[in-house]
């Protein structure tokens, strides 16, 4: 069993702001409890990317057996020597106290023109914990499903977002492209290999 170590484990020296933008940065000098032993690590600094929580929704159909995923710029794929293009499901930042669900609905809207129903939560978890304290929240939802290639987004946000309609036996061929390049979208489409296999 894995120990169970929690914030008490930790000895917090100084936490220093570095950037402010939208994106955080901080940098944090820290101790740390080592494993199998009481003794503490040295005195560590580590950078932390500090972002506001985030949900993202696969959208899918079973009666046309057909999902939907967005394809957009992503600054963080830049160097990527595929494409800085992703294809990825919806998603957005969570507004001040707005809850995951409250987000999907708002965001299904913007990104692909989709009102959800039968709305599941698969995960939640950190997509980069070694550098950020994003939290992110991860569901499925049906949609009627907009046309192929639609183009959605807000242009006061710098969004440019491509709708791709994709059949359910689609799916092998798409993550056998390489062009997946992100965890939401992986863990979102496995789940949804699954799902497809429990309906035959």
């Amino acid at each position: 069993m894995a120990n169970q170590y929690t914030v008490k484990d930790l000895r917090i020296i100084k936490r220093e702001p570095i950037y402010t933008g939208f994106v955080q940065l901080e940098r944090v000098s820290l101790s740390y409890r080592l494993f199998q032993q009481n003794n503490y690590s040295e005195v560590v600094q580590r950078e932390c990317a500090r972002r506001k929580k985030a949900a993202g929704v696969l959208i899918y159909n079973d009666k046309e057996k057909q999902f939907l995923l967005i394809e957009q710029f992503r600054v963080g794929a830049i160097d990527d020597p595929i494409s800085p293009w992703h294809l990825e499901i919806v998603a957005g930042l969570l507004d001040g106290d707005e809850s995951p669900e409250t987000c999907l609905y708002r965001e299904s809207l913007e990104e692909a023109d989709c009102t959800l129903f039968d709305l599941q939560h698969l995960f939640t978890f950190y997509p980069s914990a070694g550098a950020s304290n994003e939290l992110f929240y991860l569901y499925t939802a049906q949609a009627v499903l907009p046309t192929d290639g639609s183009i959605f987004g807000l242009v006061e946000e710098g969004e440019n977002i491509q709708a791709h309609i994709f059949n359910y036996d689609e799916l092998p061929q798409l993550f056998a492209q390489q062009r997946l390049r992100n965890a939401p979208v992986i863990m979102a489409l496995q789940w949804l290999q699954q799902h497809i296999a429990a309906l035959q």
